[in-house]
C-alpha cells in the first residue's frame, strides 16, 4: 500500500482531522469523569474565586485531548511523508503527558505537603527545596524539564543540524519554550477561560502558516484549538477548570509547536517570551495588568459569568 500524496499544506488535511480527534478526547474523557463515582468526583471537586464548585475533571480531559492531539498528528503526518513529522509528534505526546502527569500530583495533593506555609510560584518551591522540604510544585517542575528536555531533543533530531554544539543549542532552546509555555498557561489559569483564551490566541497564528515546513506546528495548533473548543464552555460557565493539570499540558502542546516551527527567530522569541513572563509573574499579578487594560480586560472577560 502507498502512502497517500501530501495536499498544497502538507498534511492530507491534517490540521482538521487533529483538531476534531483532540476535541472529541477532550469531552469525552470530562463527561467520563463526570459519571464517576462520587469519591472520585469529590476529589476533584475545587472552589474557584467566584466561590463556586468546580470540577478538575476538566482540566483532565484536557490534558488527554492534548496528548491525543500529538497521537493523531503523528499517524496522519507519518501517512503524509511530512519530514521529521512524526518526531514531533512523539514530542508532543511525550511533553502533553508529563506536564499534564505533573499537574495532576499537584491537584491531587492540594497543598497537603508544602507545610504550614504552602509555597507560592517558582521562588517559593525553590526556597522550600533549599530548605531541604520537597513540595510537589517542586516535582511538578521537575516532571515538565524533564518531559520539555526528552520532547525538545526529539525535535532536534528531525532537523539537519552544522554541528553537536548547534545541535545541543537547539534541543535546549527548544525545552525553554516547551516548560516555559506550560508554566505560563498555568500562571494565567486564574480566571475561567483566560488559559485556554491565550492557548488559541497563540496557536491561531500557527494555524495560518501554509508552509509545508510548518505542517507539524500546524498540526499541532489545530489540535489545541480542538482542546479549547472543547474544554472553554464548561471552564466560562464555571462547571469545571483546567487546574495544573489541564493548563500545564495544553501549554505544553502550544510550546511544542512553537518549537516545531521552521524559523529560528520565532523559537528563540518564543524561548525568551515564555521565560521572561514566568520570570516577571514572580513580581507582577497578570490578573492586575489584565484588568487594568482595556482591551485585553474586554478579551478576558468575553464569555464569562459576571456573576
Amino acid at each position: 500500500m502507498t502512502r497517500p500524496t501530501p495536499t498544497s499544506d502538507g498534511s492530507c488535511c491534517g490540521p482538521a482531522i487533529v483538531a476534531a480527534a483532540s476535541a472529541i478526547t477532550t469531552a469525552a474523557v470530562s463527561a467520563a469523569l463526570g459519571r464517576a463515582g462520587s469519591r472520585l468526583r469529590r476529589r476533584l471537586e475545587r472552589t474557584n474565586f467566584h466561590g463556586r464548585a468546580v470540577s478538575l475533571r476538566g482540566g483532565v480531559g484536557a490534558a488527554a485531548g492534548a496528548a491525543a492531539a500529538g497521537a493523531c498528528a503523528g499517524r496522519l503526518l507519518y501517512d503524509a511523508n511530512v519530514p521529521a513529522g512524526a518526531n514531533v509528534a512523539i514530542a508532543a505526546v511525550t511533553a502533553t503527558t508529563a506536564a499534564g502527569a505533573a499537574g495532576l500530583v499537584d491537584d491531587l495533593d492540594a497543598g497537603a505537603h508544602d507545610g504550614d506555609a504552602p509555597a507560592k510560584g517558582l521562588r517559593g518551591h525553590l526556597a522550600a527545596l533549599r530548605r531541604g522540604h520537597v513540595t510537589t510544585g517542586a516535582l511538578k517542575v521537575a516532571g515538565i524539564g524533564a518531559g520539555a528536555l526528552v520532547a525538545g531533543g526529539l525535535i532536534t533530531r528531525g532537523r539537519t543540524q552544522a554541528g553537536a554544539l548547534t545541535a545541543v543549542a537547539d534541543a535546549a532552546a527548544n525545552a525553554v519554550v516547551i516548560a516555559s509555555w506550560a508554566n505560563l498557561h498555568n500562571l494565567l489559569d486564574l480566571r475561567p477561560g483566560r488559559a485556554l483564551k491565550a492557548a488559541v490566541l497563540t496557536a491561531v497564528p500557527l494555524l495560518a502558516d501554509r508552509r509545508p515546513s510548518a505542517a507539524a506546528g500546524r498540526a499541532l495548533a489545530a489540535g489545541t484549538l480542538g482542546v479549547a473548543g472543547a474544554a472553554l464552555p464548561e471552564d466560562l460557565g464555571e462547571t469545571t477548570m483546567l487546574g495544573d493539570t489541564g493548563a500545564n499540558a495544553v501549554g505544553a502542546l502550544v510550546g511544542t509547536a512553537l518549537a516545531a516551527h521552521p524559523r529560528v527567530g520565532v523559537r528563540v522569541a518564543a524561548a525568551l517570551a515564555g521565560t521572561g513572563l514566568v520570570l516577571a509573574s514572580e513580581r507582577v499579578s497578570f490578573t492586575r495588568v489584565i484588568e487594568g487594560n482595556r482591551f485585553l480586560s474586554a478579551v478576558d472577560r468575553c464569555g464569562r459569568r459576571t456573576s
